[in-house]
């Protein structure tokens, strides 16, 4: 099966899909420490869970050598479509893009789940899926 990644798409786009497609996976693939202390999506009322698989180990920042593999042991199949979220958008679109090239149809999530940073230097205030005020749940 060849994969492909189909591209960037809003949080909102990405609850559509997930929303229409009950075989569709939400893949976070931020640390363990922003999954702990920043919180993370929330799909309880689309009655599944959101995959946690990190791309870059915590605590050192080096990347995960075994992420298709644990991606694969968490049950996620090529034929499911993955949609990718990290916390602006850099990190799940590296992933998704190394998916895709292991058979898996992907999307990246634009802004992940806190967005881009403002004029301050803070995040959470200018787009995202917590500005898009879709479900999601600390810790």
């Amino acid at each position: 099966m060849v994969g492909k990644f189909v591209g960037d798409i809003s949080p909102s786009q990405t609850w559509q899909g997930l929303e229409a497609d009950p075989t569709a996976v939400l893949v976070d693939v931020r640390t363990r420490a922003e999954w702990a202390y920043v919180g993370g999506p929330d799909l309880s009322a689309l009655n599944r869970p959101v995959i946690q698989v990190e791309w870059q180990q915590f605590p050192s920042g080096t990347r995960n050598p075994k992420f298709a593999e644990d991606v694969a042991a968490k049950g996620i199949r090529p034929e499911h479509p993955v949609y990718l979220i990290c916390r602006s958008g850099v990190r799940s679109r590296a992933a998704a893009e190394v998916l895709a090239g292991l058979g898996y149809t992907t999307y990246n999530v634009t802004d992940g789940f806190e967005g881009q940073m403002d004029a301050q230097g803070h995040r959470g205030a200018l787009n995202g899926w917590k500005v898009a005020q879709l479900p999601w749940k600390q810790g």
